[in-house]
This record gives C-alpha cells, structure tokens and sequence, in this order.
C-alpha cells in the first residue's frame, strides 16, 4: 500500500513549521500541554493561526467552541507530524481510551483519538476532546494498566477543563494559544527529542510563578482524577505510581527526558502522593493485558532497524524466560513476514492460530503471510469469514480492503471502503485508501471528492478545494454527486475564511 504520510503538503507544511520555529525558539515558553506554562505563538503570514481561547472580557470559553477549536488544531497537527496508520493499533488504542471516558467526570465523552508514530514517550490532551498518544509510550509503560494510568490523567485534564479554567487565571498576564500547543507538541513529535525540547524550555524560566503554581494545581487535580478513574474502570490504581516511578527512572538513564516530563515534571513527592492516594482506593487485583503486550510487540517490531534484527531479538526473547510468551511468539511472527519468511512465520505463529483461531490480531497476521506467498484468495477468504463474525470491526474492515486491493479487487476493496467511509468519516486513512481504489476502480469523481476530504481533515484545504472542483466539473451530468460536491466546497471556504480569520 502507497504510504500514507509521505504527501508532500505534509512535508511543506512541516518544513515551513521548522523554519518557522527555529527562526524564534526564544519566543516559545514551556511547551503546553493541558495544565503547562504558556507558549507565545511566533506569527508568520503564510500560516494559519489558531485563535487564543477567550480574552480579557469573555470569561470561560464555551465547550461549543472548545470543540470547534478542537478540531481546527487537530486538521493543523495532521498537516505536519506523522501518525499511525495501524488499523489495530488505533482501534487498541481507541477503544482504551474510550473505555476509561466511561469512567471519567468528563461530560462529552467523544474523544478524537491521534496515534504519533514516534518513538518518544509522550502523551497529550487538546481543549474540545482530542487525545494524542506517541506511539514511544507503549515502549516506556511494562504493562496496559500503567499505559491506562496516562490516558487517565489526560482525561482529568479534559475532565476539569484546565485549558479554559488557566485563561480565567491568567486574565492580565500571556494567554496560551492553540497555535503554540501546535508548534510545541510537533516539535517534539518530528525533532527526535532536541528541538521540542530546546523550544518547550527556551524560556521556562521566565514564566511567572502564579503560572507555576497553577500549573502544579492542576497536574494535582488530574492526578486525583486518573487515579480514581482507574479504581473506577478496575484497573490497578497503583500504576500510577508505578508509571511516575518508570519516568523519573527515564530521567536518570536517559540522555534528554521524556517530552511528557517536560509538562508533567515527576518528582519523589508526586510518586509518594499517588501512592497514598491509591492505598485509599479499594482493593484491585492485578491483572494484565495480553492485547497490551501484542500490541507492544508491533511498535517494537517497527522500532527495530531492520526486520532481521527485530527476528533476532524475538526469538531470543521466545527462546528465553518470559512473562509474555504469546506477545514474544506474536512479534516474531510479525518480524519474520517482513523479513520475507512467510514459512517460518506460518509456523510460529500456528500454536496462537490453534488455541484462538478467531482472534482479530491473529488472523490479520495469518492474512499477512497470505499476502506474502501471493495467495490473495486466501487472504480475501480468511478476513471476510472474520469479518462476518466481528462486522464492523475496524481493524478486520481495513484489512480485507488492503486485501483486495492487492489482489486488484479494485472494485470489491472500493464498496467495503466507501461503506467504511460512512462509519469512520473523521479517519484520513480510510479516505486515502478510498481515493486509491476509486482511481484504480476507475471512478475519477469518486477519487477527488475522497482525496478532498483527506485533505479537509488534515487542514489542507487549497488542495481539497481543488480536488473539489475537479469533481464538480467531471460530475456536470450527475445532478446530485454535481450538488453534494457544491456543497461540500461552500463548506471547505468557510473553514478557510474562518481559519484566515483566526
């Protein structure tokens, strides 16, 4: 499959962001996320610029507004930094998120969930619901309730609107702006480390000492939130504590902290307050997640040089003694596809098929190698029978579509995507793929008006002006595509005029 991130929009974008950023890295505070210092906004006439959230006579920004915001930052963040497009990985990650909101204050629930393909360890909250996981975070939590313990937190920051409740705070001093929350969190999602971090310290030191303190209220308030969210959902509430303890222990054998660190500083203090705070909690049994660990052992897989070395370093692990036999089998399985041996794959992997031959992950993996030897009638066979009994299931519906198209199923691929599209109408990757197999399906409308809306959600809205009116102009014979496709445009230039006007 044609790689997703690599548009050239995107890389412009991100070009003209770091030059950007590095022409004022003196002008950036400490790097926001929900609860941080500020961060000045470095304009620059090219760009669009995100609104600050209220001013000195509006008092709280409204949720609607929150929302609308929201979703302006997330369009802008899309444009610029490389997320994820692992079907399982985001329906994992999705669905954990989504059952801890069930345990939050938070009132709206719908959570826009964005998967960074770094290797960082970071995590991130948005005013109006967006929540950001690096996928470096699974590296650094040893189990799924200390990765819970995270998106818990974040969600306490959503849960007491700590983005708009620092704007009443801070009614006379600086504002913090969407803007520089973009600017920050894209740094240090694209810069490995350094230059989020030069930017997000430049000038910590100057912020003023009420922002501190605030700031602190705040990661107190969401760390008492998170923990009685886990105890809530029946997650170990303990892991709290134990995710702090994993970070301050990346500060003494790391070269450069966390960027998480860097807004939500850890200290002996804080570990020893989430601890009390847990003992208060009513007893959880621990427990661990082996979908946790299978989906740790894909990110490790990716983050390994080569394919080689990562069969090299699962086999070993398979080899030796391990907690996690079936997440050591699962990575060696993937390795050894990529590296090209579909027989030894089949046969790793053959003892998880035998014990659950329907399990979603499983299957997918089994597919894999299908595609591999070429055998896509196999492949198609396999995840369509999966599908049948798990409809609607993401990771499955985007796997036999990928199927298909491989297999030159142009058509087939095109109804199961456009169905998809319905369900997922925020997903940029499944409108991708669509526009992909509309023009292979041979169904050029079809193919700019998907292309528009992949280009709308990732802000890029001169590109899906143009796929636009590309389609309306092929589709002058067909009344109601020609209308929907009009529409569509009077829409796309009203966000534009609304973003130029920010």
């Amino acid at each position: 499959m044609t790689d997703l991130h690599n548009n050239q929009p995107r890389r412009s974008a991100l070009r003209s962001l770091r030059k950007r950023f590095s022409s004022g890295l003196a002008a950036l505070g400490m790097g926001l996320l929900i609860g941080g210092a500020p961060i000045a906004a470095v304009a620059d006439d090219d760009q669009i610029q995100l609104p600050e959230l209220g001013d000195s006579s509006s008092g709280l920004v409204s949720r609607a507004r929150e929302k609308e915001l929201g979703q302006m930052w997330l369009r802008m963040f899309r444009s610029q930094v490389r997320t994820s497009n692992d079907a399982l990985l985001q329906q994992y990650v999705e669905n954990t998120v989504k059952g801890l909101s069930e345990f939050s204050p938070l009132e709206d629930k719908t959570i826009d969930v964005v998967v960074v393909k770094n290797e960082t360890m970071n995590a991130f909250a948005v005013p109006g619901g967006i929540m950001g996981i690096h996928t470096g975070l699974f590296l650094f939590a040893e189990n799924e309730d200390q990765f819970a313990s995270v998106i818990a937190h974040e969600l306490g920051h959503l849960s007491q609107r700590h983005y708009a409740r620092s704007l009443e705070a801070q009614r006379n001093n600086t504002i913090p702006t969407l803007a520089g929350m973009l600017g920050a969190l894209v740094l240090a999602a694209t810069a490995g480390g350094d230059a989020g971090i030069a930017a997000m310290t430049a000038t910590q030191a100057a912020a003023l000492d009420s922002q501190l303190r605030f700031s602190r209220k705040n990661e107190q308030e969401a760390d008492r939130v998170g923990i009685e969210t886990l105890a809530k959902s029946g997650r170990d509430p303990e892991a709290a504590g134990e995710m702090f303890e994993q970070m301050l222990k990346a500060t003494r054998y790391y070269r450069r902290p966390p960027e998480f660190l860097l807004t939500h500083p850890v200290t002996e203090k804080r570990i020893a307050d989430a601890k009390l705070r847990a003992s208060r909690m009513p007893a959880v049994k621990p427990h661990d997640s082996r979908d946790y660990h299978l989906m740790r052992a894909r990110i490790r897989v990716a983050a390994e040089p080569t394919p080689q070395q990562a069969v090299k370093r699962f086999r070993a692990e398979l080899n030796g003694i391990n907690d996690n036999e079936d997440a050591a089998r699962y990575g060696l399985v993937l390795a050894q596809t990529a590296a090209g041996k579909p027989d030894s794959a089949l046969e790793t992997l053959q003892p998880l098929l035998d014990r659950e031959p329907s399990k979603a992950a499983f299957v997918l993996a089994r597919a894999d190698i299908d595609l591999v030897r070429h055998d896509y009638t196999t492949a198609t066979e396999r995840l369509q029978k999966a599908l049948n009994k798990n409809p609607g299931d993401h990771a499955l519906t985007m796997g036999l579509a990928n199927a298909h198209f491989k297999a030159g199923n142009y058509l087939a691929a095109e109804r199961i995507l456009a169905r998809h599209s319905r369900l997922r109408k925020k997903d940029p990757t499944v409108w991708y793929l669509l526009a992909e197999t509309h023009g292979l399906a041979g169904d050029i409308v079809g193919v700019h008006e998907a292309r528009a809306e992949y280009y709308i959600l990732n802000g890029v809205f001169d590109k899906a002006l143009q796929h636009l009116r590309h389609g309306v102009r092929l589709a002058k014979n067909d009344y109601q595509t020609h209308a929907i496709l009009e529409q569509r445009m009077k829409d796309v230039i009203k966000m534009q005029e609304k973003a130029k006007e920010l």
